[in-house]
């Protein structure tokens, strides 16, 4: 008797443990690759990284047109103007190798900025069915948590038990 008490426990709050958790995945990846608004998005940046490749070009043509009439006038020049000159030369060049240096980093912040609304989309469609269906997790393909039902999250009751105070919402 003893036995099936302690049995009938046990699946009874086995039951209970799964009852309050239920956990899904979601793949990101695959469902932005499948997202008609991607194509817009990588149109755009493409855009982007040919307005820089222009702009990089320009600042080059501009440096090749200021080397050539260096080199053709340097005879004429006093010491001042060739050293004024060359200065000038020397500033451009610095900022096409720094250009050259930042512009990949531009690309990714065009990118990032311009794929935020996709994955607010996502996230709000998550938020939405992991409410409806009672998720309590939900992990990304490559084990993050991309959502945390906020019932379960224990990170006040840790501050309070440490005394640290608790900030305002929105704050």
């Amino acid at each position: 008797m003893k036995k099936l008490s302690i049995l009938i426990i046990a699946i009874v709050s086995s039951l209970q443990m799964n009852a309050q958790s239920k956990v899904g995945t979601i793949d990101v990846d695959f469902i932005i690759s499948k997202m008609p608004l991607l194509e817009q998005v990588n149109n755009d940046v493409n855009t982007y990284g040919k307005e820089l490749e222009n702009q990089l070009k320009e600042k080059v043509s501009t440096y090749e047109a200021l080397i050539k009439v260096y080199q053709e006038s340097e005879t004429t020049y006093t010491k001042e103007v060739k050293k004024m000159k060359r200065d000038e030369i020397i500033t451009i060049e610095q900022d096409i190798q720094k250009f050259q240096k930042n512009g990949s980093s531009l690309v990714q912040i065009r990118q990032n900025e311009l794929m935020n609304p996709l994955y607010q989309l996502i996230g709000d469609a998550m938020n939405t069915i992991a409410e409806e269906e009672k998720f309590t997790q939900i992990f990304t393909i490559d084990n993050s948590i991309a959502y945390l039902d906020p019932n379960f999250d224990i990170t006040k009751k840790v501050m309070v038990k440490l005394g640290i105070a608790i900030p305002e919402e929105g704050k």
